[in-house]
């Protein structure tokens, strides 16, 4: 059996226990962005297991999304990544 060497570690463990590994990652040409995808990227992201500029062009996504994403999982967890719940979660 053949393993890609990529860089950086393949998998972190997160605070609860859980290992995270690349195969949890959304495929890369994900384009319907539920809250528990988000929640894996920003979770791979702040534990590095992926660097924050492989995410934003693996992904296709802006700095000021990722951003937004990380400060409302810091804020109020992974629920405040719902699209139903913008208006509950938003900062004033």
């Amino acid at each position: 059996m053949y393993i890609k060497r990529v860089p950086g570690p393949r998998h972190v463990t997160l605070p609860d226990g859980t290992i995270l590994t690349r195969a949890d990652l959304p495929p890369p040409d994900t384009y319907r962005w539920v809250a528990r995808r988000k929640a894996i990227v920003v979770q791979a992201v702040q534990h590095g297991l992926i660097g924050r500029d492989e995410a934003l062009e693996r992904y296709t996504l802006t700095d000021e999304e990722l951003v937004s994403w990380e400060a409302a999982m810091i804020r109020h967890g992974a629920a405040a990544l719902r699209a139903t719940k913008v208006q509950q979660y938003r900062q004033f």
